[in-house]
């Protein structure tokens, strides 16, 4: 697995499905709930080459799922994230592995303390976000949060 970061040129392009040579796209991805923060980034002039959204590639190449961060830190270092993949890439750990990585990129550039939501339904999430080392912190009548210092 790995984390692509997306410019947004590439961004535009994926919203589009202006498929090129190179590009790899599961022909399920992007997944529905991640059009809107792809169309967020391709309207960007000067994206944060870090804090931003990463295609997930499986071990073949192929992209099948995105994670992405809300932005840079803030100013206590917090650095707030979210994922998610097309429904045939579910359940070999990539999700897992990609937040891994994403806190790993999160950590060596300043951030020191990640956070995210679930819904309080999503029990494959809920397990994602706990075997990458986030604490539940609490809950709302629809969600479970989570926080990690890194």
């Amino acid at each position: 697995m790995t984390l692509e970061p997306l410019t947004p040129e590439l961004a535009a392009r994926i919203v589009a499905r202006d498929e090129q040579a190179g590009d790899d796209w599961h022909p399920d991805y992007p997944f529905e709930d991640e059009l809107v923060p792809l169309r967020m980034l391709a309207a960007q002039d000067d994206a944060d080459p870090v804090f931003t959204l990463y295609a997930i590639r499986d071990d073949s190449g192929l992209a099948v799922g995105g994670f992405g961060f809300f932005g840079p830190p803030d100013d206590s270092g917090t650095v707030e994230f979210g994922y998610g993949l097309i429904a045939a890439a579910r359940g070999k750990g990539l999700a897992t592995d990609a937040v891994a990585e994403g806190l790993r990129i999160a950590a060596s550039h300043g951030a020191t303390r990640a956070i995210a939501d679930t819904d309080l339904d999503n029990h494959a999430s809920i397990r994602v976000l706990e075997k990458s080392g986030l604490i539940e912190t609490h809950r709302s009548a629809d969600k479970v949060f989570f926080a990690q210092h890194l």
